[in-house]
C-alpha cells in the first residue's frame, strides 16, 4: 500500500468521524483532497474500495439520509461510540494504514490534508467535531523506535538490521508488523537462521538500520499474518524457577520474572540479591539465557536447571581454556 493511499484512507476515516452527521458522497470527495484528481467513475470505484478496507479493519461505516429532502441520497458517518480500530494481529497492508494513522500529528504532510479536509467540510456547513481526532491516537499509537524504519521496510520491502536481547545481530525481511496485548512485533524471513521469526520491538535494542535495496525480496503470496504471528508466538509457560539476580542485572528475567520475598524463602541468597520466579517452557532454553549473565544470576531452584547452568558454564570454561592453550 502506498503512502498516497493510506494518507487517502486516513483523511475519509477522519472526515467521517468528525462531521457528527451523514456526509453525502459530494462532500466526500471534496473534502479528501486525494479524490480532487479523479473522474466520475474513478470516484466511485475508489471511493467503495476505501470503505471496503475500512470495514475490513473494524471500522464501523454507516450509510443513511443526510437531507430529509431528498432521501434516496446516501450519506455516510463514523459513530465515535462505535469507532475502534483493531488494536490485534494486523495485516502488512493494515500495519501501513495504522503506521501512518499514528503519525498523523508528527507529520507535517498529513496534518495539512486533515486540516484541508476539516475546512472544507467547515465550507460545506458541517462543523466537525476536531475533539473525535484523538479517538484514533490510541488505537494506532506505536511507541517503539524500532517501527518507523520497520514499517518502511515492510512497504519498500527492505532487508533490516537490529541488535536483538543479549546482543545478537539479526538480518530480517519484515513481511509485515501485528499488534496483540499491547505489544508490536514484526514477523519475516531470518536470513541468517533462513526461517521465518517473529520478533518483539520492545527487545530490539538500537534502531533498525538498512541492509539492503528496496524491493530485495518478495513476500509470500499465501502470507497469512495472523495465523502465522498465532503459530510463532511463545508456548505459555509450564514450570517456573526461582532465581537471584545481581541489582541491575539480567532485566529480560526481572521483568518477565515476578519478585520474591526473601523472608519467605528459607534460603540464604547472596548479599544485594533478589528472588524472582521465572516462568519457563523449555528448560534447555532457560539455561542458555541465564549461562549469559554468568554470576549475575543464581538459580535456586529447580536443581535440574542449576547443573544444566552449571555444565553451560563449565563448557565455556573448557572452550577459552582451549582458545588459551592454543595461543
Amino acid at each position: 500500500m502506498t503512502t498516497r493511499k493510506t494518507e487517502r484512507i486516513l483523511n475519509l476515516t477522519i472526515c467521517l468521524l468528525v462531521s457528527g452527521r451523514f456526509v453525502s458522497k459530494a462532500q466526500i470527495r471534496e473534502a479528501v483532497e486525494a479524490y480532487h484528481g479523479l473522474s466520475a467513475a474513478a470516484f466511485e470505484r475508489t471511493f467503495e474500495r476505501d470503505k471496503d478496507e475500512l470495514r475490513a479493519l473494524g471500522v464501523p461505516i454507516e450509510v443513511g439520509t443526510y437531507d430529509p429532502l431528498f432521501e434516496d441520497e446516501p450519506g455516510y458517518r463514523i459513530r465515535p461510540s462505535e469507532f475502534e480500530l483493531p488494536p490485534i494481529d494486523l495485516t502488512a497492508d493494515e500495519a501501513a494504514v495504522v503506521g501512518v494513522a499514528a503519525r498523523v500529528w508528527q507529520h507535517a504532510s498529513v496534518a495539512e490534508s486533515t486540516m484541508s479536509a476539516i475546512a472544507k467540510l467547515r465550507a460545506a456547513g458541517i462543523e466537525p467535531d476536531t475533539s473525535q481526532l484523538a479517538s484514533l491516537e490510541p488505537s494506532v499509537q506505536a511507541q517503539e523506535p524500532a517501527f518507523e524504519p520497520l514499517w518502511n521496510a515492510v512497504l519498500q520491502r527492505i532487508r533490516m538490521s537490529f541488535t536483538y536481547r543479549g546482543g545478537a545481530r539479526r538480518t530480517l525481511e519484515p513481511w509485515g508488523l501485528t499488534s496483540t496485548k499491547g505489544r508490536w512485533y514484526v514477523i519475516g524471513r531470518d536470513t541468517d537462521r533462513d526461517a521465518v521469526r517473529m520478533f518483539k520491538l520492545s527487545r530490539i535494542s538500537d534502531v533498525p538500520r538498512r541492509a539492503s535495496k528496496p524491493g530485495a525480496y518478495q513476500v509470500p503470496d499465501d502470507l497469512d499474518l495472523r495465523s502465522l504471528a498465532k503459530s510463532l508466538a511463545p508456548a505459555e509457560p509450564t514450570a517456573t524457577a526461582l532465581v537471584a539476580l545481581r541489582p541491575g542485572k539480567a532485566p529480560a528475567l526481572s521483568r518477565r520474572g515476578e519478585p520474591v520475598d526473601v523472608r519467605t524463602l528459607g534460603v540464604e541468597l547472596p548479599t544485594g540479591f533478589a528472588a524472582y520466579r521465572v516462568g519457563y517452557t523449555e528448560l534447555r532454553y532457560l539455561a542458555e539465557e541465564i549461562t549469559r549473565y554468568a554470576a549475575d544470576v543464581v538459580v535456586v531452584e529447580p536443581a535440574e536447571l542449576r547443573q544444566a547452568v552449571i555444565d553451560q558454564l563449565t563448557e565455556v570454561v573448557g572452550t577459552v581454556r582451549t582458545v588459551e592453550a592454543v595461543r
